[in-house]
């Protein structure tokens, strides 16, 4: 049985390798004959880094804020350590756009449930950014105990 489970994971395995070399493609074609089922799902649990802004157009607003989350880890003399790492996060649904705009705040605890992208950013310079975004399913909002 063993044996049978290592094969059948072996071409995500090899996937997951390769993934890192692979660019991003978007394709116009017809609709392939057999269609994967694939998944891209991100959970993060932190701290809200500056109050939600309403960004883009009229027509197709977005509000951005960020979440940091942290890692605990413990060096081999003892001494323990803390690694931030902050998440972009975009809401385009229309209500939950406009809950996050009004009621999430700035150092709140949240959770964000989404998918995560890729992109591109031109900064005012012209310079091109690569870009990492959650972009938001569902946001649960949490008070803290002593609010």
């Amino acid at each position: 049985m063993m044996q049978q489970t290592k094969h059948m994971f072996q071409p995500m395995l090899i996937g997951l390798r390769t993934l890192a070399t692979r660019g991003v493609t978007t394709t116009t074609a017809a609709a392939p004959a057999k269609i994967e089922k694939t998944v891209n799902n991100v959970t993060i649990l932190g701290r809200v880094g500056a109050d939600p802004q309403l960004r883009g157009s009229q027509e197709h607003p977005v509000v951005t804020f960020s979440v940091a989350t942290h890692t605990n880890y413990k060096y081999e003399n003892g001494d323990w350590a803390q690694r931030t790492d902050w998440h972009r996060v975009v809401v385009f649904k229309p209500n939950l756009r406009d809950t996050v705009l009004e009621y999430l705040k700035k150092g709140q605890r949240t959770m964000v449930q989404g998918k995560i992208t890729y992109g591109e950013i031109t900064d005012q310079q012209g310079n091109q950014k690569t870009s990492t975004s959650i972009i938001a399913d569902d946001v649960l909002f949490f008070r803290d105990a002593h609010n």
